[in-house]
């Protein structure tokens, strides 16, 4: 199998899984077994054990297989890559410390008027994920390049729309007034600018420092 159809191979699996753990009919059954906090363990580290690999695939296989496109990094798209990253990992964090109603964490939490993060996308860590993957995409054009950083906008959409229908299908009086109220992409939403007004200022502080730390050592920690 070629690296690239081997990244899209290992993409599927971690999605798959992910899909089929958390449905309607197969989650119940494993937490009457696991428990909640059982199942939330070993669906951890089943995605780490996909996840794992295909990132170990892709760095073994950077830049391969039929070049798309190709374009200069010039200094427009590096300060445009570095705002999108801190977004994205501002989001990231904000999601973290605030999670989603939707997330299998959050099974069983009350569920607050949306506010915060919530206002920016319903699904922060999802959405962070997927500006990750697009903004890599543009500077780089081969296939295995294409199939690994594809992935992440890809699983984000997929990701996101199966929670929204288990939720809305499993607990649709909880959950449709949130749905309502919160957009999926990011910054969609008619209350964008009261959630940037609510997220923690810590949020922003280690979004934009950890886009800093990551800048100045990319090329060390992850190559060209």
């Amino acid at each position: 199998m070629s690296p690239t159809l081997s990244i899209v191979a290992l993409w599927l699996l971690f999605a798959g899984s992910h899909m089929v753990l958390s449905s309607m009919r197969v989650r119940p059954k494993l937490v009457g077994v696991l428990t909640p906090g059982g199942f939330l363990a070993g669906y951890s580290v089943l995605a780490l054990a996909i996840f794992i690999p295909l990132v170990g695939t892709y760095f073994d296989h950077k830049h391969q297989g039929a070049m798309l496109w190709s374009l200069r990094v010039g200094p427009f798209l590096e300060v445009f890559s570095i705002v999108v990253m801190a977004i994205a990992l501002t989001i990231l964090i904000a999601g973290i410390i605030q999670p989603s109603p939707a997330s299998i964490s959050a099974q069983g939490k009350s569920l607050e008027p949306a506010r915060g993060i919530q206002l920016i996308t319903r699904h922060a860590v999802f959405m962070a994920a997927g500006l990750f993957g697009l903004v890599h995409l543009v500077p780089n054009g081969f296939a295995t390049d294409i199939a690994f950083f594809g992935g992440f906008p890809l699983f984000a959409v997929v990701g996101s729309w199966h929670q929204d229908q288990r939720k809305l299908a499993t607990e649709p009086e909880r959950y449709s007034a949130f749905y309502e109220a919160t957009p999926l992409i990011p910054f969609t939403g008619s209350r964008t600018l009261e959630g940037l007004k609510q997220i923690p200022p810590l949020a922003y502080a280690l979004g934009i420092g950890a886009t800093a730390v990551l800048r100045y050592f990319h090329a060390s920690w992850f190559g060209g």
